[in-house]
């Protein structure tokens, strides 16, 4: 053996030696400064990782560092921190600080200036790889845990629409029937009566009635309606919807006020667009009816580069901020008697027709925006 080499392992031994000696005034020195929950039952397990992450360094002193090593330590406390939902960023701090004591303690030892820099560099490369695969890990773990958990939470979704699908089907079936005949009877009686009075708010209520019906099932058969596409005037569509709501509007004694461009045009499914506005619009009135008079629903159609703006607005109570969040999920409802499906399946058409929806809410107003593209 050359006498550098002896020189290398002699200087090896010393600082092994050396941090052999001062183990436990180490690790008590870490364990004072370590940020720890005092709710967490693995607090243990932290201190034992301690001391295995102090025998990585001699180890990596002694020999050279083995990356399958550091590897694997990493692994096993990110799995560890996982587990005990621990703050990666408290993990991250309480590694460095065992790097600054370690290396305090060996400026400390009886290396010459000349040993010291290449020993403090092993240490600082073995716990920056360490912080690497550890951090690595960390975030690996917790990616798939939320993969796992957004596949449950679709799969939830897609088993609740499943069910609301048998139900729908049950529901239309019991219901379609004798509804149709209520409504061929009420034309029947427009004919020989047709100055009878009520007529025309029976056919309304009866037509929302349908309307209703046809939101459920919908709900479940995304492309219920096999109509093509058709070019559709926004002014038009719209102003037949408040024809249509015009009872309800007058009952809840509401002011609406419409601003629209009349000369958009779009290519869109028009029967599944109305279902969209009715919807919209439904949730207007029922939120303005919370509060005292003057009840407002605004509405405004207008271009933007190359887009085609729906606007509904009303100055009903605000949607708080966690409920705004949720509000286009399903089964999400704040009525009584809601089901929580309307403005999911007003999404999902709007998302069909390649645009999307958005929903501002304070204590003055509350507005819902259909972003649709002119050229669908």
């Amino acid at each position: 053996m050359s006498s550098y080499s002896h020189q290398v392992r002699t200087n090896t031994e010393l600082i092994i030696q050396f941090l052999e000696e001062n183990e436990s005034s180490f690790l008590n020195m870490w364990q004072d400064q370590l940020v720890l929950n005092e709710t967490n039952t693995n607090n243990d397990k932290v201190k034992e990782n301690g001391h295995l992450m102090y025998n990585l360094v001699k180890s990596t002193l002694l020999y050279s560092m083995s990356e399958d090593d550091v590897k694997q330590l990493a692994y096993k406390i990110a799995k560890e921190r996982v587990k005990s939902n621990i703050n990666i960023g408290d993990f991250v701090y309480n590694v460095n600080i065992g790097r600054s004591i370690i290396i305090k303690y060996v400026l400390h030892s009886e290396l010459t200036s000349c040993d010291l820099p290449s020993v403090v560099d092993k240490i600082n490369e073995l716990f920056d790889q360490f912080c690497f695969h550890a951090v690595t890990s960390y975030t690996e773990i917790k990616n798939h845990e939320l993969k796992q958990k957004n596949v449950y939470i679709n799969q939830s979704h897609k088993d609740k629409l499943a069910i609301l699908g048998q139900m729908s089907s049950s529901f239309v079936h019991e219901f379609r029937n004798p509804l149709t005949s209520i409504i061929g009877f009420n034309k029947l009686l427009r004919i020989e009566y047709p100055d009878l009075k009520y007529l025309d708010i029976i056919e309304l209520e009866l037509d929302q009635l349908k309307f209703r019906i046809t939101q459920f099932l919908h709900t479940s058969k995304m492309d219920l309606i096999d109509n093509p596409k058709e070019n559709v005037t926004i002014k038009n569509l719209l102003d037949n919807i408040l024809s249509f709501l015009y009872p309800s509007i007058v009952d809840s004694d509401v002011l609406v006020s419409a601003d629209i461009d009349p000369s958009i045009m779009i290519e869109a499914y028009k029967d599944e667009l109305k279902q969209v506005f009715l919807n919209v619009l439904f949730n207007s009135i029922d939120a303005v009816q919370q509060k005292k008079r003057p009840r407002e629903i605004n509405l405004r159609c207008f271009k933007e580069t190359d887009q085609v703006i729906i606007e509904v607005s009303n100055n009903g109570p605000a949607i708080p901020p966690e409920v705004k969040e949720t509000i286009f999920e399903p089964f999400y409802t704040t009525k009584d008697l809601g089901t929580g499906i309307g403005l999911f399946v007003c999404k999902n058409i709007i998302e069909k027709h390649a645009g999307y929806m958005t929903c501002d809410s304070n204590d003055s107003l509350t507005t819902f925006r259909i972003h649709l593209p002119l050229n669908v």
